[in-house]
């Protein structure tokens, strides 16, 4: 097994470097460096990256890299592991899922070694991480006051990558198209398969997130021949998903949930109330179709038009596997009030 040259540094088998790739200057003219810990094995195997924060506020991610670096040992790795825990280290200095111009680096990809700051950082991502990598794991989180169900995000064309999400053990696993200037977008360009997990919100550590984010990366190396034993939890048969869509309010005023993530819920069933804030009749939301709540408003106001909840539809049959698989999950990953210890 031969040393894994990674920019200008070389790994030895069965051992673990940090790396740091110059990206950019700020005003003052600090130095801002890309971190990657590579993971290189004994043995030969894919080259999987997994990172997180390309949108610098997506918080769970940067724990999940860290705890599986900790967790992996290269003495005992098939192949190589390249984990970048802050890609879009701009917006996670400042809290801010976009970069300075509040340009988003997730439509920059593939960039170019010329252009504005997005465009530059998306192409030392590409040019030195993407195109090294065999498999791809990207992690993320809801936006701000929105909290997102576990679940697996994954262009179905791809049968590599949806063997990957099988094997990450969501709940849910939903059929997206690549949007251009995305990491997918340029993934499958590149005829790289890649995975999205989705899970909790923005600027918040969610325990369960991140545990089950932990499991899920392992068991996509093991299914990948690069960690041996079985993979962790309870098995999960996922609901799979060929479109979604976001309910939104019809008026303004107070939100009265009255449905949860992770929830079942049919056509035309009430899932929230709008309240006038000073007295008087509230209106129904009502589901515009049977599927899963995995996305939802933390936000208890809402003006006309505002998206509250985000269902993942399915036939109508699936209604009890669907419920069957949350439960499920929720029994192996039951909710963590503090974190969990490597």
């Amino acid at each position: 097994m031969r040393a894994f040259q990674l920019h200008e540094s070389k790994v030895a088998p069965g051992s673990r470097e940090s790396i740091y790739l110059p990206a950019a200057r700020l005003y003052n003219d600090a130095p801002m460096d890309l971190h990657v810990e590579v993971l290189h094995g004994v043995k030969r195997g894919p080259i999987v990256l997994v990172c997180a924060a390309i949108h610098g506020d997506e918080l769970n991610g940067i724990e999940i890299c860290r705890r599986v670096a900790n967790q992996v040992d290269p003495t005992r790795l098939s192949g190589t592991l390249m984990i970048v825990p802050v890609v879009n280290m701009f917006g996670f200095i400042q809290q801010s899922r976009y970069l300075p111009d509040r340009r988003d680096l997730n439509r920059c990809f593939p960039g170019s070694e010329r252009g504005a700051l997005g465009s530059r950082l998306a192409y030392l991502f590409n040019t030195v991480l993407v195109q090294r990598a065999t498999h791809i794991i990207d992690l993320h989180t809801g936006a701000i006051h929105r909290s997102n169900l576990p679940q697996i995000r994954v262009n179905m064309d791809n049968e590599v990558a949806c063997e990957m999400a099988e094997a990450f053990n969501c709940p849910v696993i939903m059929n997206v198209k690549d949007r251009d200037g995305s990491l997918r977008s340029l993934a499958a360009e590149l005829n790289i398969p890649l995975i999205l997990y989705e899970a909790g919100e923005a600027l918040r550590f969610d325990y369960t997130a991140i545990e089950a984010g932990v499991n899920g990366v392992t068991n996509v190396l093991k299914m990948l021949k690069m960690l041996k034993g079985r993979r962790t939890r309870k098995k999960v048969k996922p609901v799979w998903a060929q479109r979604s869509l976001w309910v939104r309010s019809d008026s303004d005023g107070l939100v009265i949930k009255l449905a949860e993530l992770g929830q079942t819920v049919t056509r035309g069933q009430v899932i929230a109330q709008i309240a006038p804030p000073h007295g008087g009749h509230s209106s129904d939301v009502k589901a515009s179709v049977t599927g899963i709540v995995i996305g939802a408003s933390n936000i208890p106001v809402t003006n006309e038009g505002e998206a509250l909840f985000h269902i993942a539809c399915f036939d109508s049959n699936e209604a009890p596997l669907a419920t069957e698989m949350v439960d499920t999950f929720v029994e192996a990953y039951p909710n963590q009030a503090v974190p969990l210890h490597d």
